[in-house]
């Protein structure tokens, strides 16, 4: 492929999968300027290594080159920093319930503790669970983008999953009283 191809390929693959990226990045990185300052960090190193690509799953190699920016970044950074919306991840009963100020309130809070919890949940849980629930990326494609087995998808998933659901999950009065 030549430099001007791999160019044009990369900016078709880019701007089919901009949305996967900037998510990705908005919710390991915490918001939307380092997001975007990711994602073109990350449109710069595909363009530069298109010659490489070895053909396979091209949204997969794309994403893996923008969570690898991400990461950097984290590494640069040291610390994460809050204030994603978690639109994508409460259920549609804020829509249904527009109407009813008592219900839109519940809903908005438990839109805040999903994201607060998620905001939570160590980096290859919460990474793993993006992939999969807001991107809809097979245990395949997360595999391929994390660069670890299928079976370590499975497991990060599960164990994820079930983090947040107990994070989530009321607490009784005898949780409290041991605190």
């Amino acid at each position: 492929m030549t430099a001007g191809a791999s160019s044009a390929w990369v900016s078709s693959l880019a701007e089919e999968h901009l949305d996967a990226a900037y998510n990705l990045g908005r919710w390991l990185l915490g918001n939307e300027q380092d997001a975007a300052d990711a994602v073109h960090d990350a449109f710069v190193r595909a363009t530069r290594s298109a010659h490489t690509y070895a053909g396979g799953n091209a949204r997969a190699w794309w994403l893996t080159i923008v969570r690898n920016c991400c990461l950097a970044a984290l590494k640069t950074r040291r610390r994460e920093v809050p204030g994603v919306a978690v639109d994508t991840v409460v259920d549609a009963t804020v829509d249904a319930a527009a109407n009813d100020v008592e219900a839109s309130a519940q809903a908005e809070q438990r839109s805040r503790a999903i994201e607060r919890q998620l905001r939570a949940l160590p980096v290859e849980f919460r990474e793993t669970l993006i992939l999969r629930e807001i991107e809809d990326l097979s245990y395949r494609e997360i595999a391929d983008v994390l660069d670890v087995p299928i079976g370590t998808v499975m497991s990060r998933l599960s164990r994820g999953r079930a983090l947040l659901q107990k994070a989530l999950a009321p607490r009784t009065e005898g949780d409290l009283h041991g605190m």
